[in-house]
């Protein structure tokens, strides 16, 4: 129930705008939103979020069906009780490629975020930490990298690196790296100015365990909140990749290469190329609506 207050709004006119002294002024409801209140939306995405991680984690539990086995026979059949979403042009179940293709997919998006969390941390504490010099260095160079839209940051990356799956995860992290290093280093320079840090260095504290024990728990936290959002950025680059041709290579099922493969039957057999996209947009959102909620709630920023 939301909670109300009543507010009695001082030298407010009587009812009918008498502005009698004696007269009571009409009391008002206002409703109160509590921060980080868990919401249906969000309670749906986070539900999303964990049949995705289920499905990822054991797609055998909804199919039994292989991904990979070819019909020729049953080639391009439209959703249905035999095939739920069909079949591609290879005779391949869609439902079951689907299923299959949320670990490689998601693993990309979650991998990515993970080394872009560790190295921009690492990043941003050297800048904060390293003195004026290595803050020059590694700021302009944060600088170069952010004036360039990750995406295509990430496709120079991964041309220069070749194509494959890991190399996908890697250039889509060091695309993503100067974004969470800019944060780490503003955090770490209002943590190492506090007064307990500064009377920690002066008692001796040495400088890895300073940073260990005062510096890196203080600055992670809202880079923690930050990687929930960036998640679904990862994944939709990802994704991107892979539709390019540069990720996980056929038969593999992975959620862009399959939208690649549906991209040319999308007016005789839609299913190919609809349902993993739609894969990859629920799981787009739910993240960024629990993102957006963790932000409010830990964070204490209002979303945009």
């Amino acid at each position: 129930m939301p909670q109300t207050l009543a507010v009695e709004p001082g030298g407010a006119q009587g009812a009918g705008g008498s502005g009698e002294s004696g007269a009571s002024p009409a009391k008002r409801p206002v409703r109160v939103r509590r921060r980080g209140r868990v919401g249906p939306g969000v309670a749906i995405a986070i539900g999303v979020l964990a049949l995705f991680a289920l499905v990822g984690l054991a797609p055998g539990l909804f199919t039994d069906t292989s991904p990979i086995d070819t019909d020729p026979l049953a080639a391009l059949r439209g959703p249905g009780t035999e095939h739920w979403f069909g079949t591609d042009q290879l005779g391949r179940d869609v439902f079951a490629r689907v299923l299959h293709g949320a670990r490689p997919s998601l693993l990309l998006g979650l991998g990515a975020t993970t080394f872009a969390l560790v190295g921009g941390t690492i990043w941003g504490l050297a800048a904060a930490l390293g003195g004026r010099a290595a803050d020059q260095v590694f700021m302009r160079l944060a600088d170069v990298m952010l004036s360039l839209p990750e995406l295509l940051l990430a496709l120079f990356v991964v041309t220069l690196l070749g194509r494959g799956t890991v190399n996908v995860m890697i250039a889509v992290a060091i695309a993503a790296m100067p974004g969470y290093a800019r944060l780490v280093r503003a955090e770490a320079l209002v943590v190492r100015r506090s007064g307990y840090v500064e009377a920690a260095a002066g008692l001796g504290l040495r400088r890895p365990v300073l940073i260990a024990r005062h510096v890196l728990p203080n600055a992670i936290g809202p880079l923690l909140v930050l990687a929930t959002v960036g998640f679904g950025t990862s994944l939709i680059y990802a994704s991107g990749l892979s539709f390019l041709g540069l990720g996980a290579q056929p038969p593999s099922p992975e959620w862009g290469a399959m939208l690649s493969e549906g991209r040319g039957f999308l007016e005789t057999a839609w299913w190919i190329g609809v349902f993993p996209g739609a894969a990859v947009t629920c799981a787009v959102i739910a993240v960024n609506v629990a993102g957006r909620h963790a932000r409010t709630r830990f964070a204490g920023g209002i979303p945009r």
